[in-house]
């Protein structure tokens, strides 16, 4: 007789610095929920001084890259002085781990979770603020680009407008991704030093054909990190780009 022994596989367990944060900043505000398995998940907060809680405020959701704090994005140049300029209430979520894809990598053990956290951490942010609904806004950095990408497929009613910068796509069929939000106006930055400038330009040739209502910015010398996180000029491009636009209405 032939005795078999099925081992079952150890569940994968979040790491102790998926809660660290990076920024020590007075304006960030880093806040906890509990998530539906126990675990206890952070996420940063910037809420403008002109914040008036009877009156809607546009909100942009802003994820990081690969390996990075939930708050990191808090930190890059200028980007909190553009958001108190506009009033606009800034969420950077975890995405549960620091390396989950948002889910837009389904082979990430994370994958679905990843996802949720970020819905999660909109709702309670609409939960807990007068967040304006037709001015949510959503961008990432690096693999944050690609859980924009990801995220804006599946829930294209949320955004009123996108942004990516150096995005990592998950998905050759480019196409077939943005064809589930043409009507989302969205900015693309890629430094064409970066080995991900070939991708981009390819996806952003996919949405020229779509018709897409987008602004790419090729940054000659850029690499990937620094062209956003450390160059004001970048970010306000960005910014501004996505800010013009709420959902329902034109822009010129």
């Amino acid at each position: 007789m032939v005795m078999r022994v099925i081992m079952n596989k150890e569940k994968p367990k979040r790491k102790a610095e998926d809660n660290e944060s990076a920024i020590d900043d007075p304006r960030v505000l880093h806040c906890t929920y509990r998530f539906a398995d126990g675990e206890i998940i952070p996420y940063a907060l910037f809420i403008p001084s002109t914040y008036d809680p009877c009156v809607p405020t546009p909100l942009m959701v802003s994820l990081h890259g690969l390996s990075r704090t939930y708050d990191w994005l808090m930190g890059y140049e200028g980007f909190l002085d553009l958001a108190e300029r506009d009033s606009v209430i800034v969420l950077t979520p975890l995405g549960y781990s620091r390396g989950s894809w948002y889910g837009s990598r389904k082979s990430n053990p994370f994958s679905s979770q990843s996802e949720q956290d970020v819905i999660n951490a909109l709702e309670l942010v609409q939960e807990d603020y007068n967040i304006d609904e037709d001015r949510i806004y959503l961008w990432g950095h690096s693999m944050g680009g690609s859980g924009t990408y990801h995220l804006a497929a599946k829930y294209p009613d949320i955004w009123a407008a996108l942004g990516v910068a150096a995005p990592v796509p998950t998905s050759r069929d480019n196409s077939e991704v943005l064809k589930s939000f043409t009507h989302l106006p969205i900015v693309v930055l890629q430094g064409d030093q970066d080995e991900l400038v070939e991708p981009t330009r390819i996806w952003v040739s996919a949405m020229q054909e779509l018709g897409m209502r987008h602004e790419y910015i090729e940054v000659v010398g850029g690499d990937h990190s620094l062209v956003i996180s450390q160059n004001r000029e970048n970010m306000e491009r960005m910014f501004n780009f996505m800010v013009q636009f709420q959902k329902g209405v034109i822009s010129s």
